[in-house]
């Protein structure tokens, strides 16, 4: 922690003095401003990872000065409010801005401490975040793309793992760019799960005019299609025995030869394969040819699933929504930092794809340039029977809503496992409990340890 930085906006001495020792005692670096003016300056070059600010200032107020970052800033770090005149209406207008805490005077100086320690865990200045690749900012996908270049343009086949959702095509793709280089090569994608099995020679080995009733065209199929390019086949486990038989030839002979045709066609294509099965366990249960395992498992690329790979949730929610912003000409969408928590603590079981999906839904929904987690947990949220009626909840129900909805999460994340989860939320034991039975969380169906 003695590498975050905290801003501190407080005009009065005693007070600021006494908050600055304290976050100096917990390994905190802080910079203390008297006035909004130079916080201002200072919190717009210098990559703090919380600020705190008092609301009522010698020249304007700590909520103008929020607004006036968010104008001025891509994202605006986590921002704490501290107030000795409380105001409900005020509160929640600030929260739904984007403000990731209000807290009222006189308050409890170490609860203060917990909430800027989880927020600055939390959040990763855009400019100061890890060198990132195409395909993200973890190690483990770092790592992967720089095996990308290694085999791109040299291996014949390459087989994609990963579970439905993890971002198999996103690699395949990646893996066309980087062995394509300057030249323009063709994509072809295909989900071999979705082509009926009656259909799947003529569309892979395309037709001639005349061939079948309904051929009133020549049409070239898949494999000709990808000539000097890359064939993506996903879900080959799902490609039937009969059709593993011709595609295994075909990778053999280079050669290819029309429904209704009378001569071969050359045809050289990169083949990227991907699957959320266990190949090898098919090839045992005589689901799938073992000579095309061996074929095809030449390179195997792993894509983890993100739950194993936090770091990239928050860089592709980010992404998501500056390319649905482009797409929809508006003003992208922003996480509140409750809701970059929640997003964090969230195991995804469906992946990169659950996610986007969330957040596509989120943005369409929802009425505030800033997501809550109720926009995005929208399952979580409607179970909130105090706040069905009301536009606008107080700050008691809002604040609990959100810690409800992060607590459940990291219950989920660290397997029930009280001790864990109470670690990585800064908590103790006891305190975690104590939040359990007041929001009425059930107690998880894992051993406690």
């Amino acid at each position: 922690m003695s590498d975050s930085r905290i801003c501190l906006v407080e005009d009065d001495p005693i007070m600021g003095e006494s908050m600055v020792e304290r976050f100096q005692l917990e390994g905190f670096c802080v910079d203390w401003h008297t006035r909004a003016a130079a916080a201002f300056e200072a919190i717009t070059r210098i990559g703090y990872a919380v600020i705190v600010s008092d609301v009522r200032l010698p020249d304007f107020s700590g909520d103008d000065l929020y607004k006036r970052l968010a104008e001025t800033m891509p994202k605006v770090p986590p921002f704490i409010l501290v107030t000795a005149y409380a105001s409900i209406d005020s509160a929640v207008s600030m929260l739904k801005l984007g403000v990731a805490d209000y807290i009222t005077k006189p308050f409890d100086i170490g609860q203060l401490v917990l909430k800027i320690q989880a927020l600055a865990t939390a959040y990763i200045p855009e400019q100061a975040m890890p060198a990132h690749s195409p395909l993200g900012v973890s190690a483990a996908m770092r790592k992967l793309a720089d095996a990308v270049p290694r085999v791109a343009k040299r291996a014949s086949s390459i087989l994609i793992s990963g579970e439905s959702g993890s971002g198999k095509e996103v690699l395949a793709r990646h893996i066309h760019n980087v062995a394509a280089g300057d030249k323009t090569e063709p994509f072809i994608a295909v989900n071999c799960g979705a082509v009926p099995e009656t259909l799947m020679e003529a569309e892979f080995f395309g037709y001639e005019r005349g061939a079948f009733t309904g051929a009133e065209r020549q049409k070239k199929g898949f494999f000709e299609l990808a000539h000097d390019g890359t064939l993506f086949l996903d879900e080959i486990g799902d490609l039937p025995l009969a059709m593993q038989v011709k595609l295994l030839r075909v990778l053999q002979e280079k050669r290819v030869r029309r429904v209704g045709g009378e001569r071969d066609t050359e045809c050289h294509f990169r083949l990227v394969c991907a699957t959320h099965l266990d190949l090898k366990a098919s090839v045992e249960n005589k689901r799938f040819r073992e000579d095309l395992f061996y074929r095809l498992n030449v390179v195997m690329l792993r894509v983890p699933a993100l739950r194993e790979r936090t770091d990239d949730i928050l860089w592709i929610a980010r992404q998501f929504l500056q390319s649905y912003a482009a797409t929809n000409d508006e003003k992208p969408k922003e996480l509140h930092p409750a809701t970059e928590a929640a997003l964090i603590a969230f195991r995804w079981p469906g992946n990169v794809r659950e996610l986007c999906n969330r957040l596509e839904r989120a943005c369409l929904l929802a009425g505030n340039v800033v997501l809550m987690p109720s926009d995005v947990f929208v399952e979580d949220a409607a179970g909130d029977e105090n706040n069905d009626n009301e536009d606008v909840p107080t700050l008691s129900a809002y604040i609990d809503k959100c810690e409800t909805l992060y607590i459940k999460n990291a219950l989920v994340q660290h397997e029930g496992r009280i001790a864990e989860t109470a670690a990585a939320l800064g908590i103790s034991r006891k305190s975690l409990w104590e939040r359990m039975r007041r929001h009425r969380i059930s107690e998880p169906d894992s051993e406690v340890k």
